[in-house]
């Protein structure tokens, strides 16, 4: 727990939005960020932004979405849609009386801060988004259908679909095992086992970067020893939910000024989402977006801290 006494005076919330719980960590005066992690992590991974937004005059609000950490994590995976998460978000303002705030998420985070973005442009001023894009709907076919086609049923997201099954493979490591697989990936390579293998199992354990610690990684992994891994694997469960309750939305496009920053060697950058960001496509779904590349990998915010750091304080302030 050094890591976090490190980051100073932060105040914890739990509060009661949308029908659940949720635990809010609080820092700073000024205009407000709200902070959105992924999988699999929890308001901790946002230590370096904490410190760095409030140092430059900005109050953070960073919520442990719902399945993870010390929020509540409701048992059905249909409980955890976008439309789920953003009412939560949406609560969370109201809770601290903010009309309009700036919206920071990475990987699933991403994801909700563009569909907070996209339902409800009249809260927020601008997003930043790390790591994941805003993709275009398919018509025709669902986003798991898709991907099992196209990677096969090795797919890692293929494989979390059925309940349990990513909970028995993992339970065969420690957890600090597992966030050594998940936070230190180190390729860009689209995940997928071999034909019989679980994901977990062909992920390599990576060797300790310059910019992590081992006690850092054993605050995740004390985190997740506690709450287990289904509210997060609960979001992949939902996606072909999502995809059918967003037939609304087909083509919408997102208003909010936004800024997307994404490393070079992130998962599946080479292979498709390079050629996504810089296409038509996503350009004409979030006019005017901003895009940088920069050199990393899939947990940017916490590889290249000081970079990402600046980068959206840059945007905040272009917009404050």
């Amino acid at each position: 727990m050094e890591c976090i006494k490190k980051m100073g005076d932060i105040t914890h919330h739990r509060i009661k939005t949308n029908g659940i719980w949720m635990h809010v960590a609080e820092k700073g005066e000024g205009p407000v960020v709200l902070l959105l992690h992924g999988f699999p992590e929890f308001w901790f991974s946002w230590r370096h932004q904490i410190t760095y937004l409030t140092n430059h005059g900005y109050r953070v609000l960073v919520p442990d979405l719902r399945g993870y950490g010390d929020s509540d994590a409701p048992p059905s995976p249909s409980s955890y849609t976008v439309f789920h998460i953003v009412a939560d978000l949406i609560g969370v303002l109201d809770h601290f009386n903010q009309q309009q705030v700036f919206v920071v998420g990475h990987d699933w985070g991403a994801h909700a801060a563009w569909h907070l973005g996209l339902f409800r442009p009249d809260r927020v001023k601008g997003i930043v988004a790390l790591s994941v894009v805003f993709s275009a709907r398919s018509p025709d076919i669902s986003p798991i259908q898709s991907l099992t086609k196209s990677f096969g049923d090795s797919f890692y997201m293929t494989q979390f679909q059925e309940s349990g099954r990513a909970e028995r493979a993992f339970a065969k490591y420690d957890c600090l095992t597992l966030m050594k697989k998940f936070l230190l990936i180190n390729h860009g390579d689209v995940l997928v086992s071999p034909p019989g293998m679980e994901i977990i199992d062909h992920m390599e354990t990576p060797s300790l970067p310059p910019w992590i610690t081992e006690d850092e990684l054993q605050v995740y992994a004390d985190k997740f020893q506690e709450t287990g891994f289904t509210g997060g694997l609960n979001y992949y469960r939902a996606i072909d939910l999502n995809w059918e309750l967003q037939a609304p939305w087909q083509g919408a496009k997102i208003r909010v000024p936004s800024k997307l920053i994404v490393g070079d060697k992130d998962i599946g950058y080479e292979s498709w989402k390079k050629a996504y960001v810089h296409g038509d496509v996503m350009k004409g779904l979030i006019p005017g977006v901003e895009v940088v590349i920069m050199e990393g990998h899939h947990f940017i915010q916490l590889e290249k801290h000081q970079e990402v750091s600046d980068h959206i304080l840059s945007f905040l302030n272009k917009l404050a």
